[in-house]
């Protein structure tokens, strides 16, 4: 179904090619995963599939790409939209329409498809996934998980024989992403779609995967079993660095299947304490009492409490729609606020003029494009130490920790998501306010770069920030949070220690806590660290 003969794409003024005499093959009816490190070039690898490169992005590419048959490199994007079907991280800024219907209805119209025949595909598509009581809602309305599966619908009523998706769960609660990926492995195994995913977190696709394409970030790509390339990747999900650290072969993709091979392990455990953060919190760099958020007649926050120690990093969790991103950004000072008070520092972010707000409030949004408006990434990081009042090279520093290798004349808008998710990272913690809030700050990242992130945190709470992010991330959680939050419709339904919150949740605990049960273990690190 497709094929790479001797590809490689190069781009002007570029050190290297992104992809080098790359060749494999995907079969029809797979279910195909690509990873590989932030700019390793999984975006180039997918938009060569459907034309994209280079006809849109410019650049040369040399050998040859098949899809179904056609030579991509001699068909525009438009001529292929028939056979690829392309949906993108952020499924709302993608649609065209207002309503469901008239969304899965679009391709077929611009593809001149009959009326009745498009009436057929519109009620098939409706029902393959499961949203036909969505039919007449505004796509404004709609949750993430619900969107992304209207997303995937407006691709399918084409028919295409396959179907790529980029980062399709990135920005889902796991529940939704359940949802998500059980609507892709129907696509599969009920009509032998090809569909290729690319996916930072491995830990909720590997398991439904036939391929992994890996690409290390040389131009190379490995193609073969997710558990064959895992065994000796240098990324690889939780349950893959678990399995390496026990020694099982083959490597246990799924929890289930870890489980029945992790006995022995969890008998050694029983034997070990679990070495965990100790934080002793004294009082409140952070104080939220009855905050209320109001959207016309939708109370998206209702009545939340929240205090904050210096040093403390608190997790905001719930389900797209909680309330998550409406706090944060009241407890800012740019975001509405029917009632209730913050206190930092003595004073309230939202009575301050901005630039004094964020000396002591430092907000990433979800979209973190928005906070880039300069030419060059060393201009970003220039203007950044400049307006923190910080040495010259601050901004900079941290971005090479987060993500190595971005060239200071690069244009951000010509950088990958995660690139650019770390440069206003490192934008926004140069200053390094007293209270830092972080809306899904792992989007885009892999799990090197989410390991410097963390460290980078744990500095930062060491230095008595008080953090607070909220993300559906539960490895990263497991990782660098002391305490979880958890949102439900605006409310707090739970608040406690990471390892008392996240393991007594199916939804929320990682893959680790998972699979050693009963036993309180979150990360692979944590194990490593007694058994050794």
């Amino acid at each position: 179904m497709i094929e790479f003969s001797r590809v490689t794409v190069t781009y002007p003024d570029a050190p290297a090619p992104v992809l080098s005499d790359v060749s494999l093959r995907v079969e029809e009816g797979e279910l195909c995963l690509v990873a590989g490190p932030t700019g390793a070039g999984k975006s180039t690898f997918l938009g060569a599939l459907n034309g994209l490169v280079p006809h849109f992005t410019g650049g040369r590419l040399s050998g040859r790409v098949l899809v179904n048959g056609l030579d991509t490199a001699r068909y525009p994007p438009r001529e292929l939209a028939s056979v690829v079907g392309v949906v993108g991280q952020d499924p709302l800024s993608g649609f065209v329409t207002d309503t469901v219907e008239e969304e899965l209805a679009y391709a077929m119209e611009q593809l001149a498809v009959a009326p009745d025949v498009m009436r057929k595909r519109v009620e098939e598509t409706l029902d393959l996934l499961g949203i036909a009581e969505l039919r007449d809602r505004p796509l404004r309305t709609l949750s993430g998980g619900q969107q992304q599966r209207v997303a995937i619908g407006s691709v399918l009523t084409a028919h295409p024989s396959v179907v790529v998706l980029d980062e399709p769960t990135s920005a889902l609660d796991p529940t939704a992403a359940e949802d998500v990926l059980a609507a892709i492995t129907r696509l599969v195994h009920d009509l032998g779609t090809t569909v290729v995913v690319a996916e930072h977190r491995m830990e909720r696709v590997a398991q439904y995967a036939d391929r992994l394409l890996y690409l290390p970030g040389d131009g190379s790509v490995r193609s073969g079993p997710p558990a064959e390339i895992l065994a000796t990747s240098s990324i690889a999900p939780p349950i893959a660095e678990l399995g390496r650290l026990a020694g099982w072969s083959p490597l246990p993709l799924s929890v289930r299947d870890a489980r029945r091979v992790a006995g022995p392990l969890r008998s050694q455990l029983q034997k070990l304490s679990v070495v965990g953060r100790t934080l002793s919190v004294t009082g409140s760099a952070l104080d939220v009492r009855g905050v209320v958020v109001r959207y016309g007649d939708v109370l998206a926050v209702r009545g939340v409490d929240l205090r904050v120690g210096p040093g403390e990093v608190v997790a905001l969790m719930g389900r797209n729609g909680s309330g998550k991103s409406s706090l944060l950004w009241a407890v800012q000072g740019s975001g509405p606020r029917s009632t209730g008070k913050v206190d930092v520092g003595g004073a309230d972010p939202a009575s301050l003029k901005p630039r004094v707000a964020r000396q002591r409030v430092g907000l990433v949004p979800q979209t973190p494009a928005d906070l880039l408006y300069l030419d060059s990434v060393d201009a970003e990081c220039a203007q950044a130490d400049t307006e923190s009042e910080v040495p010259a090279g601050t901004a900079r520093e941290l971005l090479d920790r987060l993500a190595p290798g971005i060239a200071g004349e690069a244009h951000p808008g010509d950088l990958s998501e995660g690139q650019r998710l770390a440069l206003v990272l490192a934008i926004q913690l140069a200053s390094a306010p007293p209270v830092v809030l972080l809306d899904e700050p792992t989007r885009g990242l892999d799990y090197h770069a989410k390991r410097r992130f963390a460290s980078i945190l744990r500095e930062l709470a060491s230095q008595d920030h008080a953090i607070v992010l909220a993300t559906h991330d539960v490895e990263f959680v497991a990782t660098v949070a002391d305490r979880v939050v958890v949102l439900a419709e605006g409310e707090v339904v739970a608040d406690g220690p990471t390892k008392e919150v996240v393991v007594a949740s199916p939804a929320f605990a990682p893959q680790v806590a998972k699979i050693l049960a009963p036993e309180k273990w979150l990360t692979v690190d944590e194990v490593a660290e007694a058994l050794a």
